[in-house]
Order: structure tokens, then sequence, then C-alpha cells
């Protein structure tokens, strides 16, 4: 079975053509399907998130903070990691997936300073923190930002 080859359950689905409140030998004349009186049942029934008059959750919690809505998620990556790879190899997005350093680049790769590095790299991020920087290029590798 395949996401392409799903269908709903025979006899699931209704007709798009079905006509509500036409006679009960319809099936669904009379008070079709709304049940009888109450507030749902008649026409002008209150929005989603309506709790009678109370006040509704939505005004009832706080509000803090604020979402930056340019703000970029870095799939971060300190350079004790890097100690995987062979001394002058160049580590890129391409290399730390295949090797299975990350799952996924969110918005790009940061490279941290955790931790220490005992090989010679060519490291192609996104963002290096400063403390990373100095270490890759202590041990004589370089930093590449792309």
């Amino acid at each position: 079975m395949e996401l392409s080859n799903l269908r709903p359950a025979e006899g699931s689905k209704h007709k798009a053509n079905f006509r509500k409140g036409r006679g009960h030998g319809s099936g669904n004349g009379k008070t079709a399907g709304y049940g009888h009186k109450g507030q749902k049942a008649r026409s002008g029934a209150p929005r989603p998130g309506f709790e009678g008059g109370q006040m509704p959750l939505y005004r009832r919690l706080p509000k803090r903070g604020f979402t930056n809505r340019n703000r970029v998620d870095y799939a971060e990556l300190n350079v004790s990691r890097l100690n995987i790879f062979e001394d002058g190899a160049v580590v890129d997005v391409q290399t730390l997936l295949d090797k299975k350093v990350i799952k996924d680049v969110l918005g790009g790769i940061k490279i941290l300073g955790r931790g220490e590095l005992n090989k010679k790299l060519t490291v192609k991020a996104n963002a290096f923190s400063e403390s990373a920087k100095q270490k890759i290029e202590a041990c004589g590798g370089t930093c590449e930002v792309i």
C-alpha cells in the first residue's frame, strides 16, 4: 500500500449531491441531522472557539514576547564532532549528511566551539562562532562561509 493508493472505506463517503432536510423518506429529513431546538439547531450558530459568552481561552491566556518571522534556525554542530573526518578533508553540508553527523539542514549549519579539534579541515558552513573559528584555524584549517 502506498499513499497514492489510499481510498476511503467502501460506503463511508456520502455523495456530494446529497440533499438534507427533504422528507423522512430520504433518511435525513425533518431536523436534517441537527436534532431538536437548541443553539446549534438554529441558523447563525456561533463561530468555532465561542464559549457561550465566557471569556474565551485565547483571551484568557497571557500574551508574552513575540516571534521574529525572519529568524534563521541553524543546525548547530560543535567542533568536537568534526574529529570523525580525515586530516585535510573538506567538510560541507553534504559530507555532514552522508556521515550522519546531522539529520537535516534547517536554515543552514552553524559551527560552535565546544570541545577540541585535532585535525586540519576545510569547513564550509553558513555561520561560525568566534571560538570555533579560532580552534579550526589553530589546527591549520580554514573556515569558509557559504
